[in-house]
C-alpha cells in the first residue's frame, strides 16, 4: 500500500484553516474566501491543494462556489432552536444538600489540564497584567510601610472613593463611608447572610442560581425557596410577591444582571418593583452584581440598589470577573445594616489585603479601567458567538442554548434527557471541564443542562473540546434512544 503524499495531508490543513476562520467568526456567512492563488501563497501549498480543500468544503456544505466570483461561506440552514425557558421550580422550602457534588465539580474547575469551559475567570491574555504589575511596582517603590500594615477594616479610602465614582454608572449614589471592602464578592455575600439570617431561616433565591450561593446557604444551615428565572426576562415580580406572602422568608439573594448560570437579565421596571416588594415587607434583599460591567450593549444595566430608598438592599460586587481574580477585591454596600456587617467583617477576616487594595485603587485612578472593560466585553461577546456557532456545528439536533446580552456564560440544554452529571464525568475523562446543571438548584430541574464559560481565548484546544463535547452528547442521546427502543 502506498503512503499518502504530503499534498494529501496539506489539503486537510487548508480545510482546518478555513473551518477555524468560520468558527471563530473571522469569516461569516456570505463572506468571500481567499482566492486559490492567495491562499496557496499564504499557506505555502500548491494551488491544486487549495482547490482540493475547497471542493471538499463545498461537498460538506461549508462553502459555495459562484461562477466567475469565487468561493463564499455558505448560509447554513441549521440553527440552534430557540431556548424554551427554564423548568419551573416547586414553590416550597427545601434543604440545601449540594456540597459534595459541588466539591467534585470544583476539583475539575481547578484542574488546569482540562479544557476550561467550567471556570468563569477571564483568560490572563484578557487582563491588564502589565498595567497592574506596573502599579504594583509603584506601590512598593513609593511605599512608606503602609502596604505592610493592616488596612482599615472598612477598606482603603482611595479604593472606596473610586468605587463610589464607578457606582454612579450603576445608578447608585453612595459615599466612601457607605462601602465595606471584602475578599471578593463571596465574603460580601457571606457577611450579608450572617447579618440578616439565623440557622433554620428560609432564603429566597432565583432558579437556577450560582452554586456557591447554595454552598453558603448549606454552610449557614439555611433553607431555600426557589423562584424561576427566565433566560430572556429574568425574575418575575409576581412570583416574588407570591413567595414573600406565602412563606416566612427572612432574606432574598438575587443576581440583578446576567445571572450565573442562565445569563438572565431582569428588566429595569421589574428590578424597581422587586426592590419595593422587599422594602414594603422589611425583608432584606441581597444583590449580587458581579457581572453588571460585562454588558454587550452600550449602556450598563441598572441595579436593585438604585431603587432602594431605606437602605434595605445589601449590594455586593467585585473586580474578580473583570480585572484580577487572584486579587480577591470585592465590596458591599450594606445600607442600614452597615454596623452589623462591619462587626462581622472585623471578627472574621479583620481587613482585606492592603497591597492589592492599593494597586486596584491606583489602577482605577489612572483612568485605564473603562478602556480595558471595552476590550474585555468585545472579546467575551466574540467568544460567546463563536461558542454558539460551534455548538450549532457539533452538538446533536435538539440542543438548545441561551443568547445572553452580557456576562460570560452559556446555559445549554442537552437533548434526549441526557444526564448532566454523567455527561460531566465523561467530559472530564475526555479532558474537558464543564459544570453540570444539577449543582445550580436544590431541586432536580436542571439534570439535562450544562453551563459553559465564555471568557477564555478561543484556540485549537477549545475547538477540539467542543467537538468532543458534541460527540459525547450524540453518543449519550443515542444510548438513550437505544434503551427506549428496547423497553418499547
Amino acid at each position: 500500500m502506498n503512503e499518502p503524499s504530503s499534498s494529501q495531508f496539506r489539503y486537510q490543513d487548508v480545510e482546518e484553516h478555513i473551518q477555524g476562520l468560520i468558527t471563530s467568526g473571522t469569516l461569516t456567512p456570505g463572506d468571500r474566501l481567499p482566492s486559490l492563488r492567495s491562499l496557496s501563497t499564504h499557506m505555502q501549498v500548491s494551488i491544486s491543494t487549495v482547490s482540493q480543500a475547497y471542493v471538499r468544503l463545498e461537498e460538506q456544505g461549508v462553502i459555495t462556489a459562484r461562477p466567475r466570483s469565487g468561493f463564499f461561506v455558505a448560509h447554513r440552514t441549521r440553527k440552534l432552536p430557540p431556548f424554551a425557558g427554564n423548568p419551573r421550580p416547586a414553590l416550597e422550602p427545601t434543604t440545601v444538600n449540594r456540597n459534595q457534588l459541588i466539591r467534585t465539580v470544583l476539583e475539575a474547575v481547578g484542574d488546569t489540564s482540562l479544557v476550561p469551559f467550567a471556570i468563569i475567570s477571564p483568560a490572563k491574555e484578557l487582563l491588564p497584567h502589565k498595567a497592574l504589575s506596573k502599579f504594583m511596582r509603584q506601590v512598593v517603590a513609593r511605599d512608606d510601610g503602609t502596604s505592610l500594615s493592616y488596612a482599615p477594616c472598612e477598606g482603603d479610602l482611595r479604593l472606596r472613593r473610586q468605587i463610589c465614582f464607578r457606582s454612579i454608572d450603576a445608578g447608585i449614589s453612595v459615599l466612601p463611608q457607605d462601602i465595606l471592602v471584602t475578599f471578593g464578592a463571596m465574603e460580601a455575600l457571606n457577611i450579608s447572610l450572617r447579618t440578616v439570617t439565623r440557622p433554620g431561616d428560609t432564603v429566597l433565591v432565583q432558579s437556577p442560581t450560582y452554586f456557591c450561593f447554595l454552598q453558603l446557604l448549606e454552610n449557614c444551615g439555611l433553607r431555600a425557596i426557589e423562584i424561576g428565572s427566565d433566560p430572556r426576562t429574568g425574575v418575575d415580580p409576581e412570583d416574588i410577591a407570591t413567595a414573600l406572602d406565602t412563606f416566612d422568608i427572612k432574606a432574598g439573594i438575587l443576581s440583578s444582571n446576567f445571572n450565573n448560570p442562565d445569563g438572565s437579565l431582569t428588566p429595569e421596571p421589574a428590578k424597581k418593583a422587586i426592590a419595593h416588594l422587599f422594602e414594603e415587607r422589611s425583608i432584606p434583599l441581597i444583590e449580587d452584581d458581579v457581572s453588571g460591567e460585562l454588558h454587550f450593549e452600550d449602556t450598563r444595566p441598572g441595579t436593585y440598589k438604585q431603587h432602594d430608598h431605606t437602605g434595605n438592599v445589601i449590594y455586593c460586587s467585585s473586580f474578580s470577573k473583570t480585572l484580577a481574580p487572584g486579587y480577591r477585591v470585592g465590596w458591599m454596600i450594606p445600607g442600614k445594616r452597615y454596623d452589623q456587617a462591619l462587626e462581622i467583617k472585623a471578627t472574621s477576616s479583620v481587613c482585606s489585603a492592603t497591597p492589592t487594595q492599593m494597586v486596584v485603587a491606583a489602577y482605577l485612578e489612572s483612568g485605564q479601567y473603562d478602556r480595558h472593560l471595552r476590550r474585555l466585553r468585545q472579546a467575551i461577546a466574540k467568544q460567546m458567538k463563536t461558542l454558539q456557532m460551534a455548538i450549532t456545528e457539533h452538538f446533536p439536533q435538539g440542543t438548545r442554548a441561551t443568547r445572553p446580552t452580557g456576562g460570560a456564560v452559556l446555559w445549554v440544554e442537552l437533548p434526549g434527557d441526557i444526564d448532566a452529571v454523567d455527561y460531566f464525568f465523561r467530559a472530564k475523562k475526555a479532558g474537558i471541564g464543564i459544570a453540570p446543571g444539577t449543582i445550580f438548584s436544590t431541586q432536580e430541574n436542571y439534570n439535562s443542562f450544562i453551563r459553559l464559560s465564555c471568557d477564555g481565548i478561543w484556540n485549537a484546544a477549545m475547538q477540539e473540546g467542543i467537538a468532543k463535547l458534541g460527540s459525547i452528547a450524540a453518543d449519550m442521546a443515542g444510548e438513550k434512544r437505544g434503551i427506549a427502543g428496547r423497553q418499547g
